[in-house]
């Protein structure tokens, strides 16, 4: 079923209620520390207000159990904005109640307000209908360009779109859909998935629903240690999760059979203390008898990973990153994930970077133009990599 896309709609004189993701960082003083999820939702808001929408955003921060806390309000979300738009924004000290209400029936055609922190009332997670109703308002139209919570059906990604005649997808959902769906349906061979993080948990859906796509796996991070002990090879005190074990032989199994290249880690940068300054080595290369001593665990992948993983990654036609390949928050553990980031950058071939913490590393290691497209969804971006249908999408 086609969406509509703001392209598609008629706004002008319109109530426009829009989702938008503004869960940003704020340090102890209440000011924000990375901008970049406010200046992303720009276009999809410029777009509206100069098409002379009456535009009423809304959106989450942290979370707050269901009631109003200072900390996670949205007024310094207000205030950035206004500056980054250079045009006042109006903002409501609460969500449904009589502030909110009077200042959405005051707007001008081309002017916002932007409603305090949805998650303040608990029947927004509920997906309550009668708040949902009483959040639609007086929205003739609702745009979500919320892509990080498009996997939750929440009352505002799901549950006003009952109450609102018209829904449409902002350009940043557009985007998620085009890149994470439409390029991955026939990408330029060979298409290269590379996975890590912490948990096979996390992502092992996500590798199975790839095994009919993808060409070559990279599987770093500490998700690694669990194929590697499904290989037989000792994993010290590295995070395994055994449960899965099974799971990771059958994986292994299927990529032979089906001839797709499962490249896990040569090697292993170890240390017994996880702190910045520790003393860390490499074993030796698997295949020539390393191993994970007992009271070592592995933090990063070693030095012939590094270099074997950079040269598949140069070979590739279309690269789909999701997951850092060791503990880069911790300059020490950090080598294997800057030499993969700084590799895919490089690299002549459509680069998607899926979210969460491999977009975090893309930002620190690398300029974030060198790649074609940084997903803004973390679970959201593993639910449709999935194949998952997600509520705010189909809403």
């Amino acid at each position: 079923m086609a969406k509509l896309s703001i392209r598609d709609i008629e706004v002008s004189g319109k109530s426009v209620l829009m989702r938008v993701d503004f869960n940003v960082p704020l340090n102890d003083a209440g000011e924000i520390t990375d901008d970049t999820r406010i200046v992303a939702a720009l276009p999809s808001i410029k777009h509206l207000l100069d098409g002379g929408a009456k535009l009423t955003l809304c959106s989450h921060m942290g979370r707050p159990a269901g009631k109003p806390e200072a900390k996670y309000s949205l007024r310094p979300v207000g205030q950035r904005l206004a500056e980054l738009l250079g045009t006042p924004v109006a903002f409501a000290d609460d969500t449904i109640g009589d502030h909110a209400k009077t200042l959405r029936s005051t707007l001008a055609p081309g002017h916002a307000c932007l409603l305090e922190n949805t998650r303040f009332d608990s029947r927004e997670k509920a997906n309550d209908s009668e708040f949902a109703k009483a959040l639609a308002g007086n929205a003739e139209i609702f745009v979500n360009d919320a892509f990080g919570t498009a996997h939750r059906a929440h009352a505002s990604t799901e549950g006003v779109t009952h109450h609102i005649s018209q829904s449409a997808m902002g350009f940043l959902i557009v985007a998620e859909l085009e890149f994470l769906q439409g390029k991955l349906e026939t990408p330029a061979k060979p298409f290269l998935a590379i996975m890590g993080g912490k948990k096979v948990s996390d992502k092992i859906q996500v590798i199975k629903a790839m095994m009919d796509k993808a060409d070559e796996f990279i599987i770093g991070g500490a998700m690694a240690y669990t194929f590697l002990k499904a290989q037989g090879y000792k994993t010290g005190m590295s995070l395994v999760e055994d449960e899965f074990i099974p799971l990771a032989k059958e994986i292994l199994e299927s990529a032979k059979q089906k001839g797709i290249k499962f490249h896990l880690p040569a090697d292993t940068r170890i240390t017994q203390d996880f702190s910045n300054d520790a003393e860390t080595r490499v074993t030796a290369q698997y295949s020539e008898g390393g191993e994970i001593p007992d009271d070592w665990e592995g933090i990063d992948i070693g030095d012939v990973a590094i270099k074997d993983f950079c040269k598949v990654v140069e070979g590739a036609g279309t690269i789909l990153w999701n997951g850092p390949m060791g503990v880069f928050e911790m300059d020490n553990f950090a080598a294997g994930t800057i030499a993969l980031a700084e590799a895919v950058a490089k690299a002549d071939a459509l680069t998607i970077v899926g979210g969460g913490d491999s977009v975090t590393a893309a930002n620190k290691f690398c300029n974030s133009s060198d790649f074609d497209f940084l997903s803004t969804g973390g679970g959201a971006s593993l639910e449709l990599l999935e194949g998952k249908q997600l509520p705010g999408v189909a809403a």
